[in-house]
């Protein structure tokens, strides 16, 4: 779930709603348990960064998260709010957002599974994709 309401976005160049659409196409996805979906908004070369992961390109993305969906994510859903949103030079864009994981069963995320997450996009052919990904605890 995407959340527009406290977010600060600054770009000059309308592109910032493609990105949310990016974001809100992977959400979309994590909520249907689509890993194929889900790993498709990621560039070929993609890295993702969490606490004790790393994963690199977006096969490796696509296997991690069908994983997760059919283990301990099944039934959860993920809130992501946009803090800031910045397109530089036109193709590249850094999203700085306030994210958890609700899992099946609750209905909001408990303070100490809040994380602040950095996504950088790039736009390849006309096409907004994550190029990277990272978050860390809030607290």
């Amino acid at each position: 779930m995407i959340s527009n309401e406290s977010s600060d976005t600054r770009t000059g160049t309308g592109d910032s709603g493609a990105v949310r659409d990016v974001l809100r196409r992977i959400y979309a996805a994590w909520a249907d348990n689509d890993a194929d979906a889900f790993a498709a908004l990621y560039a070929d070369d993609a890295t993702v960064v969490m606490p004790g992961v790393f994963h690199r390109g977006r096969s490796a993305v696509r296997d991690y998260m069908a994983g997760a969906f059919a283990g301990p994510l099944k039934g959860s859903r993920a809130i992501d709010d946009p803090q800031d949103i910045r397109v530089i030079g036109g193709d590249t864009a850094i999203v700085v957002s306030k994210a958890g994981i609700v899992m099946a069963g609750e209905r909001h995320f408990p303070a100490e599974r809040e994380r602040l997450a950095t996504w950088v996009l790039s736009k390849q052919d006309g096409r907004w994709l994550v190029a990277a990904y990272a978050n860390a605890p809030a607290r």
